[in-house]
């Protein structure tokens, strides 16, 4: 059972796969394929803008960290400068912290950077391979159509052709039946005459034909005496002649 599924299973993929040969047109899958591969540059180009929209956003938080530091450096010297100690030293230790801040920043801008120049490097090797695969389309799509041509004219003129095909076995079924058309009107014509057939067009009855027949053969029968008669005096006239 298990075999007989699978020979099944294959001859239907057999016919499937001999059917999509058939409808499968080269020129529409190398379309597709390239419009397939500008899809994909498309959403390259969609990452790098992503990946460059973050980096400006968090190199606009270094700059407004930076501008607290410089903020709270500001205000730890005047709260020294009044006396105020405890200030200062609050104002140092929020410093810190947004130093600490601006150094994990830089570290996430420098990756992004790094994945940055990663995907304008694919973007720049995809976009040649896409213009390679541009121009090679062209060629294949241009040989494949002068071959398409050229197949039909060949079976055009060879009779190959579907079409020429079909027109070959209508013209020898019309040959046939012309023949056979032939055939039967010249038997009917035989029958006719030799009285197997009655002729119902002709108001002569089979005995008026019969008649006519023998007064026919009489005729011949007459004109045969008569000309052995005209020969044998010829002979005679000749012989006394000697």
């Amino acid at each position: 059972m298990a075999g007989l599924l699978s020979r099944a299973s294959l001859i239907l993929q057999a016919k499937f796969s001999k059917l999509l040969n058939r409808a499968e047109n080269p020129n529409e899958t190398l379309d597709y394929s390239y419009e397939q591969q500008l899809q994909l540059l498309q959403n390259v180009k969609r990452g790098i803008a992503d990946v460059v929209t973050s980096k400006k956003r968090l190199q606009m938080q270094t700059e407004q960290l930076e501008q607290s530091v410089v903020k709270l450096d500001t205000q730890a010297r005047q709260a020294l400068a009044s006396g105020r100690e405890d200030l200062a030293r609050q104002a140092l230790e929020r410093k810190s912290g947004v130093q600490q801040q601006l150094q994990g920043l830089d570290q996430q801008v420098q990756q992004l950077e790094a994945q940055q120049e990663k995907l304008v490097a694919s973007e720049k090797q995809l976009q040649a391979k896409i213009e390679a695969f541009r121009s090679q389309k062209e060629v294949i799509k241009a040989q494949y159509s002068a071959a398409e041509a050229s197949v039909r004219i060949g079976e055009a003129a060879t009779g190959i052709g579907e079409q020429m095909a079909d027109t070959g076995l209508a013209i020898q079924r019309a040959k046939d039946k012309t023949e056979q058309m032939q055939a039967r009107a010249s038997a009917i014509d035989e029958l006719t005459t030799s009285g197997a057939l009655e002729d119902f067009t002709s108001d002569q009855t089979q005995l008026d034909r019969e008649l006519a027949q023998l007064s026919s053969q009489s005729q011949v029968d007459d004109e045969l005496t008569k000309m052995k008669a005209e020969l044998g005096a010829g002979g005679e006239k000749k012989e006394l002649e000697q």
